[in-house]
């Protein structure tokens, strides 16, 4: 039965008259407020009690209060005064099965969602995540098992975004999975996720104290191999060396031939980078020996990388042999490499390995043994929509041919070439495209399943703080002081989802401005490629080959460097000065009768400290002389300067004495009018990007000299701090 505490009666009232009943329903045996009990008067009102238990009704002496709650017996009372009620009641034993009940359903549905989210992770990142939000709704703050469910569904989560190749969020989430409950397992899946991610130190960090905990051998081997991966990031190769040793003894003992044959490539790799290339051949021998034991697939790939190996040693011969062995492999399993992980693996494929294969020829300029490989590479490539070995292959076509003396056929090459590059570029436009839609997605999923646990922690927060209040129902000055306190932590939780909701968006942006330099970087202007190319057709057509022959040996070696450094988002100065003389070169080269120049390097400025965007400063050297110097009836001088301002900043002065930028306007044909510079264009969006991210890393001015004859640009460029 419900036991009433009743107010005593201060004075008589009239059955008519109106008055507002205050009241609270609270447990008998803890004292716990109970929320959301009706409370009704029949044919007048409902409410309902808050947080802490309270109602407030208007009601009149005589009427019939009926208090309903799925958890108690319903209470009647017949209110005979206008004093305060208060009702303590005892839990109805029905309602414990109405809660077995909804718990062994939440439990159903957290075990279905987490088995699909397994399910789906490796076909479908977007609806895993979903899944994993599902089930991390179903946890209830009063499960004793949620800290171990939460664990399960972070380490999901990590291994989610782990195989998607997004290891600094697969890193995150290990470690709150950590934090809810330690696993040897997971945290060797963190030292891994940091390795990914190229964090070395942390890496090694993880690792050495995965060596103080208890551990099974495959973990054991997971740890010694993690080991010798941080060292040698590390360039420690001596304790590289040391670890891979002692995970090759746990592999050999368990007989793990996979771990064997990747330990045994591991341990060659760091000695051919001590110089012990006879030791390394050792160890690189018995892993192909080992794999030819194997699938075709593992013999295939441990020879590709033998053979790697070998072309870095400058071994050509055993490389070749390799290659060949590994393509009748390849033939004979390209059935088996058509699933979504074989695809990963691009060495994989006969028109690579017949492209390494051709190199090896021509780096012994066995050029006539060269061609027939590079013909198949070309052909299979475009088979299969390769264009990167396609693109790569032609250029190397191009360059056997030139090296033969067949320049019409190195012509064709090089055009063939530009057509590839072309399509490489709206290629590389849609996966980059592709790239930010994707981490779009993840990023709004990663903030859902944060926002989710914010909302858990303020959830738990509130049911606390009603908790506590109860102590002091009757203290109105206290409750006050809660309900401050409440609403301060809650702006502070605010304050923190605001603040992470920021973080977030910061790091999309910079990860959207990293995307946008790849693709600006990507856009190869063809401006210089072809003049270049017709400027070697006029030494043909003036049977100038001799001259020709060395304008595209120079021109070959400034492309080699651009293209080495297309993937850097920074070179050293040092670097961009060699590439900006060797341009400047081959621009006087064709215009010598035009101008004369000059590049001067201050002696106090070290050219290896600074960092500097690659080919940052060639569209501004390429406009003083196509559309100043070009156009002057004498001879201009063009001059680029390089002076010290500060320790940490310098100058970069580009002057040219030419026609200068308003008569260059005026000279501009209809045609050349329409079309748009996409150089000078590319390089403006670098710059803004760049001081963007930076902090005004580049300033750039540009002016006219004297009487609009010559144009001057002046560049400063900042140390990194």
């Amino acid at each position: 039965m419900p036991i009433l505490v009743l107010g005593q009666e201060n004075a008589r009232m009239r059955r008519s008259e109106s008055m507002s009943i205050k009241g609270s329903v609270k447990e008998k045996s803890t004292r716990k407020p109970i929320k959301d009990v009706e409370v009704t008067i029949s044919g007048k009102g409902i409410v309902t009690t808050d947080v802490f238990g309270n109602f407030k009704i208007e009601a009149q002496i005589g009427d019939e209060l009926v208090i309903t709650h799925d958890s108690f017996t319903t209470v009647r009372y017949i209110i005979k005064d206008g004093q305060r009620i208060d009702i303590e009641v005892k839990d109805n034993p029905n309602t414990f099965r109405s809660k077995s009940i909804t718990k062994q359903k939440q439990e159903s549905i957290y075990q279905e969602n987490l088995r699909a989210a397994k399910t789906t992770l490796k076909k479908d990142a977007s609806k895993s995540i979903e899944y994993i939000t599902n089930a991390l709704e179903t946890i209830r703050d009063d499960d004793p098992l949620s800290d171990n469910k939460k664990a399960e569904l972070f380490e999901t989560l990590a291994d989610i975004y782990r195989h998607w190749q997004q290891p600094d969020l697969a890193e995150s989430n290990y470690a709150t999975s950590l934090k809810n409950k330690y696993s040897t397992e997971v945290k060797v899946k963190l030292g891994k996720a940091q390795l990914e991610s190229k964090n070395y130190q942390s890496a090694l960090q993880t690792f050495s104290q995965l060596q103080k905990s208890r551990v099974n051998s495959n973990q054991e081997l997971a740890i010694y191999e993690g080991l010798g991966d941080s060292y040698k990031g590390l360039r420690n190769y001596t304790k590289a060396i040391e670890n891979y040793n002692k995970a090759l003894s746990i592999s050999q003992k368990n007989n793990l031939d996979d771990a064997v044959i990747l330990l045994n490539s591991k341990l060659a790799e760091v000695l051919r980078q001590q110089g012990k290339i006879t030791v390394a051949e050792g160890y690189l021998d018995n892993s192909v020996q080992l794999a030819q034991q194997k699938d075709k697939k593992t013999s295939a790939r441990q020879r590709t990388v033998a053979a790697d190996f070998y072309n870095k040693s400058n071994s050509y011969d055993k490389e070749i042999q390799l290659r060949k062995e590994a393509i009748e492999d390849i033939e004979n399993i390209e059935e088996i490499i058509d699933t979504p992980a074989a695809q990963q693996d691009n060495s994989l494929t006969t028109q690579v390995q017949n492209y390494k294969i051709a190199n090896a020829f021509a780096a012994q300029q066995a050029y006539d043994e060269a061609i027939p490989y590079l013909e198949e590479s070309i052909k299979e490539a475009e088979s299969k929509n390769d264009l990167i070995v396609q693109k790569d292959a032609t250029r190397k076509l191009g360059e056997v041919y030139r090296e033969k003396g067949e320049l019409k056929k190195a012509a064709e090459a090089f055009e063939e070439y530009e057509v590839i590059i072309d399509k490489l570029y709206i290629q590389k436009d849609q996966e980059i495209s592709q790239a930010a839609r994707f981490s779009r997605e993840l990023t709004q999923k990663a903030n859902r399943i944060a926002t989710l646990e914010k909302d858990r922690e303020l959830n738990e927060a509130k049911y606390e703080l009603a908790f506590a209040s109860q102590e002091l129902v009757n203290q109105q000055s206290l409750r006050q002081q809660i309900i401050i306190y409440f609403l301060i932590g809650l702006t502070m939780l605010l304050l923190l989802a605001a603040y992470l909701m920021y973080r977030n968006m910061k790091q999309q942006r910079y990860a959207n401005n990293l995307l946008a330099l790849k693709s600006l970087r990507s856009q190869m202007n063809p401006h210089f490629i072809f003049n270049a190319l017709n400027s070697v057709n006029t030494f043909i057509a003036t049977s100038d080959e001799r001259t020709a022959n060395r304008y595209l040996t120079d021109f070959s070696l400034l492309m080699r460097a651009v293209l080495e450094n297309s993937e850097e988002d920074f070179i050293p100065l040092e670097k961009e000065i060699e590439l900006l003389r060797l341009y400047v070169q081959l621009e006087h080269f064709r215009f010598q009768d035009k101008f004369e120049y000059n590049v001067e390097v201050d002696p106090e400025i070290p050219i290896n400290e600074y960092m500097i965007p690659p080919m940052l400063l060639q569209p501004y050297v390429e406009n003083a002389v196509w559309h100043g110097l070009r156009y002057k009836t004498e001879k201009g001088m063009l001059s680029i300067r390089f002076q010290k301002i500060t320790n940490d900043s310098i100058e970069i002065t580009i002057t040219d004495d030419g026609i200068g930028r308003k008569k260059s306007k005026e000279l501009k044909t209809l045609n050349q009018k329409l079309q748009k510079s996409r150089g000078m264009g590319n390089i403006k969006k670098r710059i803004a990007i760049l001081n963007t991210m930076y902090k005004d890393k580049v300033d750039v001015f540009i002016s006219d000299l004297e009487e609009n004859e010559g144009t001057k640009v002046k560049l400063t460029l900042k140390k990194d701090k």
